[in-house]
């Protein structure tokens, strides 16, 4: 048996399962990679709302980086939920001296409303990782904390994805229409071009994690050798099957199904 492909989710944890790095390693093993994570701050939430949170000491965040980097560099990373400008700087190294491809989950707020970053951090995000970023996986709200733009039409996603490019140096970004009226529209740019996906909306609330599993997909479909727009591809397939078959669980915002795409696809991987 060969050797699996790796990827590396940091972030913030969920008891519960439905998003952040416990969301991320379901996804990654439902896509077929070995998953490893390394939690930068532990949080108490479930589908309706986030009770608590601890950040674990950059000390302790870093023991565990370079427990992971000294062993396996992994074949791409994701980071999620960063929750200050000194988890950034303590992860940036590590980033760069792996020379992989490195998607960024934005997260600024859980679905509840909750903020998980503070204002210092949302600000330093553009100058310390957003540039190293291969992917950037922002929702509407999130670019436009991140770009200062207000986005309600198709011309200012554009601008805001070519800000993406151009201002702060990313290789790519998806922005997310979920928060749009109409049909689920995500728009992917590069420097090769835009393209999107377009998808039905479902009548549920059972969205909690969308934003983790969509981007720890695209991780692990670069982990893969994939490209970018080969990435994004399969994680828009593999988001709406999971939200399409959502497992009711939970009193509130429900978690998404993380193994309808295994299951519909009819994937068994060796």
């Amino acid at each position: 048996m060969k050797k699996p492909n790796i990827a590396l989710s940091i972030a913030g944890t969920d008891p519960t399962g439905g998003a952040g790095i416990m969301a991320d390693l379901k996804s990654f093993q439902a896509s077929g990679v070995y998953g490893m994570a390394v939690p930068t701050s532990i949080v108490s939430q479930n589908t309706l709302g986030v009770q608590d949170v601890y950040h674990l000491p950059i000390e302790v965040l870093e023991s565990q980086l370079k427990s992971v980097f000294d062993d396996e560099t992994p074949d791409a990373i994701k980071t999620g939920m960063i929750a200050s400008e000194e988890m950034m700087e303590t992860i940036k190294p590590y980033i760069e001296q792996a020379n992989k491809p490195y998607v960024i989950d934005p997260v600024m707020v859980a679905k509840s409303g909750d903020s998980l970053m503070d204002d210092k951090g949302k600000n330093k995000l553009k100058s310390i990782l957003l540039p190293l970023a291969t992917v950037v996986t922002p929702n509407i709200p999130e670019a436009e904390d991140i770009t200062g733009y207000k986005i309600q039409t198709e011309e200012q996603i554009k601008k805001a994805g070519e800000f993406f490019l151009n201002e702060v140096g990313s290789k790519g970004v998806v922005i997310k229409g979920g928060h749009l009226e109409g049909d689920a529209i995500d728009y992917l740019f590069t420097q090769e071009g835009i393209r999107s996906w377009k998808s039905e909306r479902f009548d549920t609330q059972h969205t909690h994690g969308t934003g983790c599993t969509f981007s720890a997909v695209i991780t692990a479909e670069l982990a893969k050798g994939h490209t970018i727009e080969e990435a994004v591809n399969t994680a828009k397939r593999f988001i709406t099957l999971a939200i399409k078959y959502t497992p009711e669980i939970g009193k509130g915002r429900g978690p998404v199904n993380h193994f309808a795409y295994q299951k519909v696809e009819g994937l068994d991987y060796e």
